[in-house]
């Protein structure tokens, strides 16, 4: 008599974004990643914490994607030049970001993730999305083309939104400041993306149950290959604009009520291959 077959899960892939911010967002990527809860993190090249951090992340890959966080808005204390979110997004839509500083962007981030790790980038993403602004992406496409040949070429992050969450205002704002004219372009170039993507909120939940319940409004709309990113830490990481939310988050990633609901949805988070499903 047949064996009934296990029902097949849909592999989504979950992101932390913001490694090296802080040590406590570092060792909440290595807990969730051996813990088989994270896909994928992405690296803020531009902390003065990416050198020392950078080699933890050896161990983990190929089971952990690691990808470059590219950010203009984060100023780590002083450490990098950074401007207002408010003030790139103008600047990117009156085109009055110079080129060549743009350019230059680009390869000082790609160039210290290369020789922390040794390697490109699995994937692009952005810190508050800046990689999908006007100018700064087309900025992007260039670089990506001219350094990597098309086999080693890292996939891009789409934010355009996973089924209906287009329908949360927060969602739809980042996907028209770039993130559906970047998938579209990203398509044409023949370069990777994600298929959908989750996680936008207003980083108001006050404990794990309703973090949960944000997590519960997005998993149904994820297809297999959707991106969602998440922002944990062990603790709270004091300056940071969301650093009370981090534990939040990354408690409620940790426990048994995040498996129960991956399975109550017919998913699971996936891990090994950098290229997206």
């Amino acid at each position: 008599m047949p064996q009934p077959t296990a029902p097949v899960k849909r592999p989504i892939l979950l992101c932390a974004d913001d490694y090296a911010l802080h040590p406590l967002v570092d060792e909440a990527v290595e807990r969730l990643t051996h813990a088989r809860r994270l896909s994928a993190t992405s690296c803020m090249t531009t902390s003065p914490l990416w050198p020392a951090s950078a080699p933890r992340l050896k161990s983990l890959r190929p089971q952990l994607s690691v990808g470059l966080h590219f950010n203009l808005t984060e100023g780590h204390g002083g450490a990098h030049p950074a401007q207002p979110l408010g003030t790139v997004i103008r600047q990117a839509y009156a085109r009055q970001m110079p080129a060549e500083a743009v350019r230059a962007a680009w390869q000082t981030q790609l160039d210290a993730f290369e020789r922390a790790l040794g390697t490109p980038p699995d994937f692009i993403d952005g810190h508050q999305h800046v990689h999908q602004l006007p100018g700064l992406r087309a900025a992007m496409w260039a670089e990506l083309e001219a350094r990597y040949a098309p086999h080693e070429r890292p996939w891009v992050r789409s934010t355009a939104p996973a089924g209906g969450l287009w329908r949360q205002p927060k969602a739809a704002v980042i996907a028209l400041l770039g993130g559906w004219a970047a998938t579209r372009q990203a398509r044409r170039a023949g370069v990777a993306t994600n298929r959908g993507f989750g996680g936008v909120y207003g980083f108001d939940a006050a404990d794990e149950a309703q973090y949960g319940a944000q997590m519960a409004q997005w998993l149904p709309h994820m297809p297999a290959g959707g991106l969602l990113m998440c922002h944990p830490a062990t603790d709270v990481v004091q300056g940071d604009a969301i650093g009370a939310q981090r534990p939040v988050e990354y408690a409620y990633l940790m426990s048994p009520a995040f498996g129960e609901l991956l399975v109550r949805h017919g998913c699971h988070v996936h891990q090994g291959p950098a290229q997206p499903l």
